[in-house]
């Protein structure tokens, strides 16, 4: 038994378009383009304003151009920055206040870690240096008291 599927299929290849120009796909026609308004001139809020501000303004500086800073300087900009930080800001935001770029404070910060260290090894000396006079301290005291509870039990 044949499938009628396949007999309909059959079917309509059998039934060929009479006018074989229908059966073609028509041609498309081109649009036409509308003609573009052309545009207006804008006209500023206040006459006062002049319209273009750059041509009063000087030129911008070259952003190519490297300023050196002082030792003194970098101190201050750094502190500058750790105080910002501190009261809850961004470091982004406290390294363009201080007017250097990110790389250039942890380039900064990077060199005066080492000074930093110095500080501490002259603390760590003077630290040292008291220890070791708390301890010949507590060892007088221990032995004075040591003699003194000698001379109790032999007294007693």
């Amino acid at each position: 038994m044949p499938d009628p599927q396949e007999a309909d299929v059959a079917q309509v290849a059998q039934e060929a378009p009479a006018n074989p120009e229908a059966a073609k796909p028509k041609a498309k026609t081109p649009r036409v383009k509308k003609a573009k308004a052309e545009p207006k001139q804008r006209v500023a809020k206040d006459a006062a304003k002049p319209a273009f501000k750059a041509v009063e303004s000087e030129p911008a500086p070259a952003r190519g151009k490297r300023k050196i800073h002082s030792e003194k300087e970098r101190v201050q900009k750094l502190a500058q920055i750790e105080k910002s930080i501190r009261r809850g800001g961004s470091i982004k935001a406290a390294v363009g206040q201080a007017g250097i770029s990110e790389q250039t404070y942890y380039q900064w910060k990077k060199g005066a870690a080492p000074a930093s260290t110095g500080d501490e090894l002259t603390d760590l000396v003077e630290l040292e240096a008291e220890n070791l006079r708390l301890k010949k301290r507590l060892a007088e005291h221990l032995r004075k008291e040591n003699a003194e509870l000698k001379k109790r039990l032999g007294e007693a």
